[in-house]
């Protein structure tokens, strides 16, 4: 899960079925869902850029444009490596980290993420 305070959302990462559902802090009533790459783990706000990090275990971390409050859109699908969903987002480095684990030829690693724009 993650809030934007300022416009009082709450966006909450779904793995059954994949979709980051976002909510009125207020009210608590949906505002909207978007589909997402599968196996969810962390979704992070950016207030800077007005963006949202989910990492997807399924190999991919969903960037989600959130700058006009509605309709919310992927703006871009980074891949990155099965089962690799656990991350950070450090918003003052502006970097995203992310565990990737071993899995047959796959070395554990963590990979680093600039975030650009804004």
């Amino acid at each position: 899960m993650a809030l934007d305070e300022a416009n009082r959302r709450l966006f909450v990462g779904c793995r059954q079925s994949a979709a980051l559902i976002v909510l009125d802090s207020d009210s608590g009533k949906d505002v909207a869902a978007v589909a997402i790459d599968g196996d969810t783990d962390d979704v992070f706000y950016d207030q800077k850029r007005s963006r949202i990090y989910i990492s997807c275990g399924a190999g991919f971390i969903d960037v989600l444009d959130c700058n006009a409050l509605l309709p919310y859109s992927v703006i871009s699908k980074i891949p990155t490596a099965s089962g690799a969903r656990t991350s950070l987002f450090v918003p003052e480095l502006n970097r995203l980290y992310l565990a990737v684990p071993h899995r047959g030829n796959q070395p554990a690693e963590v990979r680093v993420y600039e975030t650009i724009g804004n």
